[in-house]
């Protein structure tokens, strides 16, 4: 990029042409994080009512106690993950002798995370855990997400194995490993894919022989295994996928093996390295600060986790939390990089507002006078509070399923987990492509640290199953999944709302009940189309997923955003609380419903174009 370039910023108003270098000072800062905690609250308290809530567990969660919970979180997020995130990037991490070096800073980092408790939020009291709601470690993960996504991956991670573990362990395996796991004293993995297979995993080479002692040996290679290995924890309990010898073919013959990367004795201490090491790092597109490994197994000594040949459902019984937790991993890359776009548009200066001039004793106005830069920040804003409210919803959701044993939040957060996570990645990365556009070509260039939340946020969209896979998951699985009466019970939901609160107000039924009627229209009428054209050609629907995808997630957030301004609606007609805040929460809702709502009219209309315009071509003439 040429030094001319160099200045362009997202918006030339001043009658256009190639920018001068910057009329203020813009000296390079080190991209900031401030964590939300006012909003999380009012999501919290004011739009779900938590307290309220019929789940066990949520009677505890008042104002105060999750007040105190955020700031604390807050802290570590801000002034100790924040400002390792750079330097993660920068450094990445480093294979030597077979050990992985995580970067400068991290090991402290995880010591304080460790120590302070946050690994074990929501596990298990009998294996030392705090046994708080999901919601409540959804919320901090947020934080430690948008704060360093790279970093908090390492605990993620092992959360996600300890689930399942807790999940079809036996007691003895329970109790062996998920003491340390919950402190994170020992980290956890996932081992999926291999070199010749990712999404069809029937097609798996990694090998379980038995032993006489009941243990089993494992030789095979996984790949993009993050976490797989690294200086943080004393141990690492890989979770490793693999075939016994008289395995059925297809996914059907996928068994489930703890291989710890040090044997455990008896007592609980550590003993000999087992057969399995790190093969070598990936050099990807982002998230450096995570070791992502090529893991070989050589004959290391595995214990079958639940039945033979059962492994892919203890896979899945983490699947709706790990999904939903990459969701959010997507806005809050864009909720952090939002944040730096906004003190950017307020203090570059560039042109003249053209209603008239807004600083008088500067020589340019800051860009955010400007229509299509506001355009441009209301897009990240209106996005990422509606995606906090529909991620926090979701965990509320999981919360009912596992604490009150609520078997139709089961099966509507079972529908919903391929939105949570395919929409809010696709529409979190698109927003710190958005923020990073409003920094014009500073956001091109690395010491301004936009384009690192752009890398980072890519990866989301890809892993725990690619944002394709979700969508053919929601139309192929999800929507007929009990007779479809999960996603009628959906419909049910918003209908009720609109006519539970249509009447009240003439502003609120027009800006806000309308726009989620007519999105709610749309939306039926594309699952009406693929039980019309579906069966007869299965094209028609797989062809038309991804957009049914994009339709639902702009569904959810105007529910979202309806109950958002319905809340907000109450504390002012209340007067009660921050004015500004309910006023800005409810002219950013106006702005979602009036100006992002109406695309699902423009992915209905694609996919009732039909299989044809998609599968037209031939293959060979691509």
């Amino acid at each position: 990029m040429g030094r001319a370039d160099a200045g362009l910023d997202e918006q030339q108003q001043a009658g256009g042409g190639i920018a001068p270098r910057p009329l203020v000072d813009t000296e390079k800062e080190m991209p900031v994080y401030n964590a939300p905690t006012n909003d999380m609250m009012f999501v919290l308290h004011d739009v779900l009512d938590i307290q309220s809530a019929d789940i066990p567990g949520y009677e505890d969660l008042d104002r105060d106690t999750t007040q105190a919970i955020l700031d604390e979180a807050a802290k570590l997020a801000e002034n100790v993950l924040a400002p390792l995130n750079p330097v993660g990037d920068e450094e990445g991490c480093v294979l030597e002798n077979g050990v992985v070096r995580t970067p400068k800073g991290f090991k402290d980092a995880f010591d304080q995370m460790r120590d302070g408790g946050w690994t074990a939020l929501d596990c298990d009291p009998d294996y030392g855990g705090q046994g708080l709601p999901y919601l409540i470690s959804t919320s901090v993960g947020e934080m430690f997400s948008a704060a360093n996504m790279a970093f908090n991956m390492y605990q993620g991670l092992t959360h996600g194995a300890y689930n399942a573990i807790h999940a079809h362990g036996s007691e003895a395996q329970k109790q062996m490993y998920l003491p340390k796991m919950v402190t994170c004293e020992w980290g956890g993995t996932m081992n999926l894919t291999e070199p010749h297979c990712g999404t069809d995993l029937g097609l798996i080479r990694t090998k379980a022989v038995p032993q006489d002692d009941g243990s089993y040996q494992i030789s095979g290679q996984k790949i993009w295994i993050s976490a797989g290995e690294h200086d943080m924890c004393d141990n690492i309990i890989h979770l490793v996928l693999a075939k016994l010898p008289d395995a059925p073919e297809g996914v059907k013959g996928i068994s489930l093996f703890i291989v710890p990367k040090f044997m455990v004795n008896e007592d609980g201490s550590l003993g000999d390295r087992n057969s399995l090491s790190c093969g070598g790092l990936e050099k990807k597109m982002g998230i450096h600060g995570n070791a992502t490994c090529v893991m070989n197994y050589d004959g290391a000594t595995g214990f079958l986790v639940g039945e033979a040949h059962k492994g892919m459902r203890a896979m899945f019984t983490m699947m709706n939390e790990a999904r939903l937790g990459v969701g959010l991993q997507g806005y809050a890359q864009g909720e952090v990089a939002y944040q730096n776009a906004l003190g950017f548009a307020r203090d570059r200066l560039q042109g003249r507002d053209v209603t008239g001039v807004q600083a008088t004793d500067k020589p340019a106005d800051p860009i955010i006078v400007h229509p299509d830069v506001r355009r441009n920040l209301m897009d990240q804003k209106a996005f990422v509070e509606g995606a906090r409210a529909f991620t926090y919803w979701g965990a509320s959701l999981i919360d009912k399923s596992h604490r009150a044993g609520d078997e139709a939040a089961e099966g509507l957060i079972s529908l919903l987990t391929p939105v949570i996570k395919g929409f809010l990645t696709d529409k979190g990365f698109e927003t710190t492509v958005l923020a990073q556009q409003t920094l014009g070509g500073s956001g091109f260039t690395r010491e301004w640290g936009l384009e690192q939340f752009v890398r980072d946020a890519r990866i989301t969209m890809i892993y725990e199953g690619t944002n394709g896979i979700q969508s053919l998951d929601l139309v192929g699985r999800k929507l007929g999944q009990d007779g479809g009466k999960h996603v009628m019970a959906f419909f049910d939901l918003v209908k009720s709302f609109i006519a539970e609160n249509k009447g009240q107000d003439a502003d609120f039924d027009a800006q806000f009940l309308e726009p989620l009627k007519q999105a709610s229209k749309d939306l039926q009428a594309a699952g009406m189309y693929f039980m019309q054209n579906g069966m007869k050609n299965p094209n028609n629907a797989l062809s038309g997923s991804y957009d049914f995808m994009h339709l639902f997630g702009h569904v959810c957030l105007g529910l979202m955003w309806a109950r958002m301004a319905l809340a907000a609606k109450a504390r002012l007609d209340a007067g009660d609380g921050d004015t500004t805040f309910y006023e800005t929460k409810i002219a950013t809702g106006r702005y979602y419903m009036a100006r992002q709502l109406p695309m699902t009219g423009t992915h209905l209309a694609r996919i009732e174009s039909g299989a044809e315009p998609v599968m037209a071509l031939d293959a060979a003439n691509f």
